[in-house]
């Protein structure tokens, strides 16, 4: 036994020291691609863009809404003033029960056309699909469909109807930056090598001050929850993601925002219906599919904050969050299990699915087992304290530096916040994280495993939706992040 959990101490080491590796490897790799992407891409282009609209490659905005009456309104209008030439917004109504659709229809004057409805993909049927009668909306089509029970099938619903050859997917409690199409479509007009999705910087709109469905300033989240959370976005799409697409291996394109080749999509099957995981999944079945048919690829990371959304309010809220994600990390595994380490799939078999394997998915079960180890060490009294007190600072001071790099880097794309107090509400919030915040992720992911292998009925979780106005009721939302 004591051989077994000296062994182990030596197993957590060289894990954290790996891990250390792979986050200066990536923090390096994103510093030149934040800067390749800031010389490549000015306002310059953006200007020559919108100039001569008939360059601009057509973009549906797809965002499926369920029980969303509290919010539907303004973030609409914020995704029909988007500044771009050639665009349309595809609402898919997932059945909801509240008022949402009858809001939709009032204050957008939405009738219902006669439509030719090819389905593509497979989704519930839908059964009416609206369009504006005043020309200010002529960009928005609502389509009404019974409830599939997940995003999955409502963005495959969206997918049927949108027009156009690319395709955002998000949630309608997004907002989006104006200049977001120009940005995310730029990269794919630029390359050589076809791009087959775009991602983004996401953060957390609970602090920011919204007005008519507009961000007017940036602010960290009020609450504790989702300051944690900031961060943590903040360090995986500004070093992690930025990163991976310096080599083009980023592991998924979130499902929150990320532009998609709609042919591309529909080529792979759509979005299953099925996935716990429905981003990471659909990112990974079209890198197949063009390394299947031998063709190249590339997954293009923007480091622009284009997209904000409202993060979990309550620790129970985020633990329904943390736990499908745990349930669709392990899902990932049972289904795509053929990815790893096959060399006929390039970067993905040998490079992203490993990374996923070994230090998201192993990583709760290891820190589990290296606690019970500890307790037992403790227990039998044989914990070398200065041994202990040196590893203990090592880890800590590891995943501060990666925060505090995270937040520079944040500083070198754009400064969002105007007071210096912010971010350093930021880094008061990044020191406390490895002790509060990381825990909670490492039990809820541990609880994600277990229900998946149990077989437990999965059932989509409700949000309460908060809203950007306290005087406003509450709503509730299927959790699709």
């Amino acid at each position: 036994m004591e051989t077994f959990f000296t062994f182990y101490q030596y197993v957590i080491y060289f894990y954290a020291t790996a891990i250390a590796l792979v986050y200066c490897s990536l923090a390096i790799l994103a510093y030149f691609n934040i800067l390749r992407s800031k010389q490549s891409y000015s306002t310059k282009e953006e200007r020559i863009l919108k100039k001569h609209p008939e360059l601009s490659p057509g973009i549906s905005i797809v965002a499926p809404a369920f029980n969303e009456e509290v919010i539907i309104i303004d973030n609409v209008r914020t995704l029909l003033n988007l500044d771009y030439p050639n665009f349309e917004v595809v609402i898919v109504n997932d059945g909801s029960k509240d008022r949402t659709l009858e809001l939709l229809i009032e204050h957008f004057s939405l009738t219902h056309v006669p439509y030719a409805y090819v389905s593509k993909v497979p989704c519930k049927p839908v059964k009416r699909i609206f369009r504006s009668t005043d020309p200010r909306f002529e960009r928005l089509i609502v389509v009404d469909k019974i409830n599939g029970g997940t995003k999955s099938d409502a963005m495959n619903a969206g997918v049927n109807v949108a027009q156009y050859d690319y395709f955002i997917n998000t949630d309608v409690d997004c907002l989006l930056a104006k200049d977001t199409l120009t940005k995310v479509i730029l990269p794919v007009m630029d390359s050589d090598v076809e791009v087959i999705a775009v991602g983004a910087t996401m953060r957390m709109s609970n602090g920011c001050r919204v007005e008519n469905g507009e961000i007017t300033e940036v602010r960290p989240p009020r609450g504790i929850i989702p300051t944690f959370q900031e961060i943590e976005y903040m360090r995986s799409y500004l070093v992690a993601k930025m990163g991976w697409a310096r080599i083009n291996a980023v592991p998924n394109v979130s499902g929150g925002f990320g532009l998609f080749n709609k042919d591309l999509v529909i080529n792979a099957g759509g979005f299953d219906p099925l996935s716990h995981a429905e981003d990471l999944d659909m990112t990974l079945r079209i890198i197949a599919h063009k390394r299947d048919n031998h063709e190249q690829y590339r997954i293009v990371q923007v480091p622009d904050t284009l997209c904000w959304t409202e993060g979990p309010p309550s620790l129970k809220v985020f633990s329904r969050q943390r736990t499908r994600w745990g349930r669709g990390l392990l899902q990932i595994f049972f289904v795509h299990r053929k990815f790893l380490f096959n060399r006929k799939y390039g970067r993905m078999g040998w490079v992203m699915m490993p990374y996923i394997f070994i230090f998201e998915f192993l990583a709760p079960i290891i820190e589990l087992f290296g606690l019970i180890c500890l307790f037992y060490l403790l227990w039998t009294q044989q914990v070398n304290f200065n041994t202990f007190w040196l590893m203990l600072s090592y880890v800590y001071l590891l995943g501060a530096c990666v925060s505090l790099i995270t937040i520079t880097y944040d500083l070198t794309v754009k400064k969002l916040y105007s007071s210096i107090y912010d971010y350093f509400k930021l880094i008061v919030f990044a020191s406390l994280e490895a002790f509060i915040y990381h825990p909670l992720i490492v039990m809820f992911t541990l609880r994600g495993y277990v229900q998946f292998l149990t077989g437990r009925n999965f059932k989509w979780g409700e949000m309460t939706r908060q809203g950007h106005s306290n005087n406003k009721p509450q709503s509730k939302f299927q959790v699709s992040k």
